[in-house]
């Protein structure tokens, strides 16, 4: 390790790690093949869900290759007239002779006389090849020539999808924009200077476009697919954990100047003291991500993959690409405020964050208290909480399928544009037909095609698609054919509502897997880093209690303000994912130099150092990754503005009071016990 310092922060060899890298990033991006994303994000369910298996052996069907539009026609909840009734059969028939089904295009009028609707079968390759361009041919088709007032619009699974592509659409771009000009922003902020910034900026900037790269390359070999929200918060990620690392290491090199002439030595110490913070917080954050390859859901494996490959990249350029630009670049990188060599020894600490030190030590029972106090009141937002969105509830804003959805729910059947299948073998069709129209819940069973022994059966529930009650009406419809006599009980059902259910399924099984896994890793991370088990189970019981808070803070602003009826499925584990291992990202950061100054000071006095030294950094990095992960709400996708703002409330409970007040208190509290079984103490001077 001494010796690749010594190389990055020579003066000669630092301008060869420059230059190298220069070129191995040029390399990477020439012969790294493409990554053939997709804006749509997969379910990725395993095969032995019952959704899965009913969507592999619809393949075999005559009509594998079909999916469907939904017109809705409605003046605004006023009555159809007339002339509206003889526009909307006219649009109907154009609509027919450009599907693959005419008869299926035939409208339907409302019992209420206020809408009307119209499947338009399509064929799915041509219609999925460019979803958006088919909504919007459909919805031309079907407003050509109404009458003033009458809008048609474009629901169901085409209309659907081509909402969340156009969400979608451009994704990479706008995230990239808005985090760089608030990484900037902050960078200038924080280091008070208007060169210094650029640096960390163009590195951690290389680190994410190499990253984005490395990850497509490796989608196809490791058998995982990226799409626009992977790669959002991907980028999103690589950019908050690289400009974390760098302002840690800054702030070390800028300190080590203040004492040594030589800036190649000043960053070689730099580099030898937060250099395995670095590792080990970068380090926890990807082993926690690749707790993800357990999960069943290949989303969720895709994610840990993708972003443990970011991470790492960017703990790379941290450690070997920056110093060698930081060395470069000299002392006037800082320039208003050179750090300049002192010439007698520095005066005792007495700035804003020592004072709150000496503060918090002389009453750490007090504060303590008042912390766990105003920690648990914001958990208590949890109350009433509940997880899992309805399909028109999953995009922000009111896009068109949301729209008609909400005039389906109103004047038809609420699940009519929902889609649930049932395959039951040939001969026993029809008593399944009867079983299914028993369940309450479900409207319509209708048997249709045959392949391979079995019937398909299309079900239409009462409730909306998404719905706690429709997974309801799910489950009694499996339990009551698992139940039923004979072939029956062979029968599978599956469909985009029973996929979401096992979505939701496999979600919370993930969750009960990894969460306790990512628990593992940082205790044993920790424990081997600071040579202690109490400190790791005290500093991993803040970070829960951080979680938690701002899961209920969270909760309390999203049903409150911004209307959100409950969280994103996948969004509980990405946030424990990523407040757990940023949380502990500030524990070392703190607790490593803690540790440092007690060799010297004794535990009280080396916590009080360890916050003057380290106080400012992580309180700009805190700020900095909480405004990063905030971007995420720049597109209107609700579980990426969820992520978002729960990961940004997190990180600022964490850093302005968990890491600066809480766990000084606690370490005041415990004393040396802190570091048991180890003593540090011991060693001092």
């Amino acid at each position: 390790m001494l010796a690749i310092t010594r190389f990055i922060s020579g003066k000669r060899t630092a301008w060869a790690v420059l230059l190298g890298t220069i070129v191995a990033v040029g390399l990477l991006f020439t012969l790294l093949p493409a990554n053939d994303s997709t804006d749509f994000p997969a379910a990725g369910l395993p095969e032995s869900s019952q959704a899965a298996r009913v969507t592999e052996l619809l393949t075999t069907f005559p009509s594998a290759d079909q999916t469907a539009a939904i017109v809705v026609w409605s003046r605004d909840s006023a009555s159809l007239t007339a002339a509206d009734k003889t526009a909307i059969t006219a649009a109907a028939a154009q609509l027919g002779a450009a599907s693959i089904a005419p008869r299926a295009a035939t409208p339907q009028f409302s019992d209420d006389g206020q809408a009307a609707l119209s499947v338009v079968p399509l064929e799915a390759l041509g219609a999925t090849a460019d979803i958006e361009k088919a909504a919007t041919a459909i919805r031309s088709t079907a407003s050509t020539a109404l009458p003033g007032g009458l809008t048609a619009y474009v629901t169901g699974p085409v209309g659907f999808q081509a909402d969340i592509t156009n969400a979608f659409a451009g994704a990479d771009f706008r995230l990239l924009l808005v985090t760089v000009i608030v990484v900037a922003v902050l960078l200038i902020v924080t280091y008070r200077s208007p060169v210094l910034w650029i640096v960390p900026l163009v590195v951690v900037g290389l680190a994410d476009g190499l990253a984005g790269k490395v990850a497509g390359a490796l989608a196809e070999p490791l058998g995982f697919a990226l799409d626009a929200s992977i790669s959002g918060i991907l980028s999103v990620l690589v950019f908050g954990a690289g400009t974390n690392y760098a302002l840690l290491l800054v702030a070390r090199y800028r300190e080590e100047l203040l004492h040594t002439e030589n800036r190649n030595v000043a960053m070689r110490t730099a580099v030898t003291s937060a250099g395995p913070a670095i590792a080990a917080s970068g380090g926890t954050v990807a082993l926690s991500l690749l707790t993800l390859m357990f999960a069943e859901l290949a989303g969720n494996r895709a994610l840990g993959i993708a972003c443990a490959i970011g991470v790492i990249i960017a703990i790379l350029f941290a450690l070997l690409v920056l110093p060698a630009a930081l060395v470069v670049c000299g002392r006037g990188l800082f320039w208003p405020f050179i750090p300049r060599v002192r010439a007698q020894a520095a005066p005792a600490r007495t700035g804003f964050w020592t004072r709150l030190g000496r503060g918090v030590s002389k009453h750490p029972v007090i504060i303590t208290v008042i912390s766990v106090l105003a920690i648990g009141a914001l958990a208590f937002g949890l109350n009433g909480a509940a997880v899992g969105l309805s399909q028109a509830d999953q995009l922000l804003g009111n896009p068109e399928s949301v729209v008609a959805q909400r005039i389906v729910d109103a004047s038809f059947s609420a699940g009519l544009t929902s889609q649930t299948v049932v395959l039951a073998p040939e001969a026993a069709s029809a008593d399944t037909v009867a079983v299914a129209l028993a369940t309450p819940g479900v409207s319509a069973a209708v048997a249709g095609e045959n392949a391979g022994g079995l019937t398909r059966i299309d079900v239409t529930l009462d409730s909306e698609p998404g719905s706690d009650a429709t997974f309801a009406t799910i489950v009694a419809l499996r339990t009551d054919v698992a139940d039923a006599p004979g072939a029956v009980s062979q029968s599978l059902v599956g469909g985009s509502d029973a996929t979401a259910l096992d979505t939701k399924t496999s979600a919370e099984r993930d969750q009960r897997l990894i969460l306790p896994l990512i628990l593992g890793i940082v205790f044993l991370i920790l424990a081997l880093l600071l040579r202690s088990i109490v400190a790791p189970v005290l500093l991993i019981a803040t970070v829960l209690a951080t979680f938690f808070a701002s899961l209920g803070a969270s909760n309390l602003i999203f049903q409150n303000l911004l209307g959100f009826a409950a969280f994103d499925t996948s969004v509980v584990l990405f946030a424990f994912l990523f407040l757990v291992a940023l949380g502990v990202d500030y524990n070392i950061f703190l607790t490593t130099r803690a540790r440092e100054e007690a060799r010297r000071y004794g535990t009280r006095e080396g916590m009080v150092r360890a916050l003057s030294s380290t106080g400012a950094v992580i309180t700009s990095a805190g700020i900095l990754i909480a405004a990063v992960f905030a971007v995420l709400g720049v597109l209107p996708v609700v579980a990426l503005t969820q992520i978002g703002v729960i990961v940004c409330i997190g990180v600022l409970l964490d850093t302005l009071v968990v890491r600066t007040v809480l766990v000084p208190a606690l370490v005041f509290l415990v004393d040396d016990r802190f570091w048991w079984p180890s003593n540090p103490v011991a060693t001092r001077q």
